[in-house]
């Protein structure tokens, strides 16, 4: 019996980030019907978050240290590559990779 609560506890918060995700679409069908502040913030959001996300990650790094030189070394990789090529998974990938193998030991 315990097994079937915790199957609809799963089905239901599946159903509810689904529909609030979808919400969205389904309230502004049109881009006409939607306001200009929310168009503006699906503009500018986006930069803001990985911009923060950025910060976040990098807010303990010691320039001392190999592992956070590789950190620095990684996320300009990704930011070069980017403005070179305009490609945002090829810019992921490869500041990853570089990340990734530059930290083998």
């Amino acid at each position: 019996m315990e097994q079937y609560r915790m199957a609809g506890i799963i089905v239901m918060a599946a159903a509810v980030t689904f529909l609030l995700r979808a919400l969205p679409f389904l309230v502004f069908r049109k881009k006409q019907s939607m306001p200009a502040e929310l168009a503006y913030l699906g503009k500018v959001l986006p930069s803001a978050i990985m911009a923060i996300l950025i910060v976040y990650c990098m807010r303990n790094i010691s320039i001392c240290n190999a592992d956070s030189m590789a950190m620095i070394l990684a996320a300009l990789i990704t930011a070069v590559s980017y403005i070179w090529k305009r490609n945002a998974f090829l810019s992921i990938v490869g500041g990853t990779a570089f990340y990734m193998l530059f930290c083998q030991k």
